[in-house]
């Protein structure tokens, strides 16, 4: 299964152990909010830390990227003691979570980056507030075009928002965002 077939579905639900040993589950729709997503390979690695400083940053900086507005989630294959020294290193606001056997990456089609050469992929999934993904972004190398990729779709969801408040729905996307950069469909 390829993640792209993810998309127009709904999420799959996930339960690991977060950064502080403890169970987090994330069902999607189930509170009401859009979801982030970002899939990565390696915590305390150079991209991986820009990404996940640049979610951070987004969080404190960001309007739409606030609490009560988004949730955005990081998962990665390091063990639990690794995420948690990642957390704090990095003062990361958000769940980090420990996916050791890989299994979340299985369920949402997530294999191997960079042609192979890099053991899983770098991959974001925006799931809106009803837990149906509407885009994701596979940029192993681009690890700086992610948080840009969920803004612009946080954007598109509040525009939805206030149209369907209104009297027309706005278009959706069926195009996926696979390069470095999000595709027109969802920069628009």
């Amino acid at each position: 299964m390829s993640y792209q077939t993810l998309i127009g579905k709904t999420a799959p639900a996930i339960t690991l152990k977060n950064y502080d040993g403890e169970s987090f589950t994330f069902t999607p729709g189930e509170n009401g909010l859009p979801a982030a997503l970002f899939f990565y390979p390696q915590s305390g690695s150079y991209g991986c830390t820009k990404q996940a400083c640049q979610f951070r940053d987004a969080i404190a900086e960001k309007d739409t990227f606030k609490p009560g507005k988004v949730q955005i989630i990081g998962i990665s294959p390091d063990s639990v003691e690794k995420q948690k020294t990642f957390v704090e290193k990095q003062k990361l606001t958000y769940p980090v979570l420990s996916d050791i056997d890989r299994e979340t990456f299985k369920a949402y089609g997530i294999g191997k980056g960079m042609m192979g050469l890099v053991p899983v992929a770098r991959v974001t999934f925006v799931v809106d507030k009803k837990g149906v993904v509407r885009d994701a972004l596979d940029a192993t190398m681009n690890y700086g075009a992610h948080s840009k990729f969920v803004e612009k779709w946080l954007d598109k969801l509040d525009k939805e928002d206030e149209a369907a408040a209104g009297e027309s729905p706005a278009p959706v996307p069926t195009e996926t965002a696979t390069a470095d950069e999000p595709t027109p469909a969802a920069t628009s």
